[in-house]
């Protein structure tokens, strides 16, 4: 029966390669478990074990609403969507931080002389948060992507967004002006699947705790 699987919802993108491993490494099957195709359902019956193949951002609201039991996402996704689950294990990989980035000409503004200015991002939330407690006031302008083109044509003075190396910064004149927060993969759980799948979930999470005490990365 489809109720006895554990399902785990995995981000396409990035992220998958270090979650395969992570899987391998706990002793849950991935075999063939790839975004390389048009399958987005990936279920193995002798483990009962399913995965559902998710854009990132859709993995908070498959885990909050039950149609996955655990889910495994950045911690940049969890705080923007602010969805009502249990976050279990700081799985340590796909580090990023979020940050404040401003064109290079401005490199030496302080933070509190944008105050009333414009702010491009994806990430609103976190954006108007950090403002807010800044004790400063925004316009917070939400796009989907190319965020860093917003200062270049005029549409916002600054950026809010989650940086790795920096490198797409540079490549667009821009510098960082003020860190927020930094990012790392979490795995989350379903409230209810939590309680009901207890026996199936803990021991994954005891094994991905000492994994991670052990700091392995990949």
């Amino acid at each position: 029966m489809q109720n006895d699987f554990l399902t785990i919802a995995l981000c396409k993108g990035n992220l998958l390669r270090s979650t395969l491993a992570l899987l391998a490494a706990v002793g849950l099957p991935h075999e063939g478990v790839s975004e390389d195709t048009r399958n987005l359902v990936f279920a193995f019956p002798e483990a009962r074990v399913r995965y559902l193949m998710c854009r990132p951002t859709d993995v908070p609201t498959y885990v909050e609403q039950g149609a996955a039991d655990l889910g495994i996402v950045g911690k940049d996704v969890i705080v923007e969507q602010q969805k009502d689950v249990f976050e279990l294990v700081d799985l340590g990989f796909g580090a990023c931080r979020f940050v404040v980035a401003v064109p290079a000409a401005m490199q030496h503004v302080r933070l509190k002389d944008l105050n009333y200015r414009r702010v491009a991002t994806k990430f609103p939330r976190v954006a108007e948060e950090f403002f807010r407690n800044q004790g400063m006031q925004v316009e917070v302008i939400k796009l989907h992507g190319n965020i860093e083109l917003a200062p270049l044509i005029g549409i916002a003075d600054m950026i809010v967004d989650i940086v790795s190396s920096g490198r797409t910064l540079r490549e667009n004149n821009l510098v960082e002006l003020a860190h927020i927060m930094d990012s790392t993969t979490r795995l989350i759980s379903n409230r209810v699947s939590f309680r009901t799948k207890f026996d199936r979930i803990e021991p994954l999470v005891q094994i991905m705790q000492q994994r991670r005490g052990k700091g392995h990365e990949d």
